[in-house]
């Protein structure tokens, strides 16, 4: 066969990639208004609509899982569950991996045990950086400033949630707050996936698939 080396290493590109335990997973979700509100005020990595977030840890038999937080709690998910939720037009998951540079790296072990520590802890609905309940990307936040000592290696940054091309706020976000009879945290301190997407300790390494957006 001509050129036999060229078809390894397009089969290594594409496919050779390996995860490891600590890895950061950013994802497209698809959810709706509310995540598309949340793409839109905040984009990810080369313009990336990224609206979920979870961690790869191993488990106890070496296989991969992911560590989340959904509407549902804190909980661990298979890797295929996690990356099956949704896909961009070639039916590839629309998730890119980030991996903390190497200073960081020695924090995933710690940061592991705080997040599993955490397993059924309630959703955070309101988004409140300070209660007992957590969000996709303030389990993360809180599991690595936890595993630094108390010292954050994610910024916080003042929520917003105001349509950039109306100047008011979301109307949906507005009907979501006075359903639960809470403020609308609207410059409160919080994070979102995208904004972790392009955070200094960490580097994207792979990417399944195409989160829309994505330049």
């Amino acid at each position: 066969m001509k050129y036999p080396y060229l078809i390894v290493l397009f089969f290594c590109f594409t496919s050779c990639f390996t995860l490891k335990e600590g890895d950061i997973l950013f994802q497209d979700i698809d959810c709706g208004p509310y995540c598309e509100s949340i793409e839109t005020v905040t984009k990810g990595y080369r313009g990336a609509d990224l609206s979920h977030v979870g961690m790869v840890i191993e488990s106890s038999n070496g296989e991969l899982e992911v560590i989340e937080a959904n509407t549902t709690g804190v909980q661990i998910v298979s890797l295929d569950t996690f990356l099956n939720r949704s896909s961009d037009d070639n039916g590839s998951p629309k998730v890119i991996v980030g991996r903390l540079k190497q200073p960081y790296q020695e924090l995933i072990p710690r940061a592991k045990t705080f997040a599993i520590a955490l397993l059924g802890s309630d959703y955070d609905y309101i988004y409140d950086i300070t209660d007992d309940k957590y969000y996709c990307s303030e389990l993360l936040y809180e599991s690595f400033k936890a595993a630094n000592g108390g010292d954050s290696i994610f910024r916080l940054y003042p929520m917003t949630f105001i349509e950039p091309a109306t100047g008011e706020l979301f109307p949906i976000w507005v009907e979501y707050f006075e359903s639960l009879g809470h403020p609308m945290p609207q410059g409160e301190l919080g994070l979102n996936p995208g904004g972790m997407s392009e955070s200094n300790k960490v580097k994207i390494v792979h990417q399944y698939g195409i989160p829309s957006g994505m330049k």
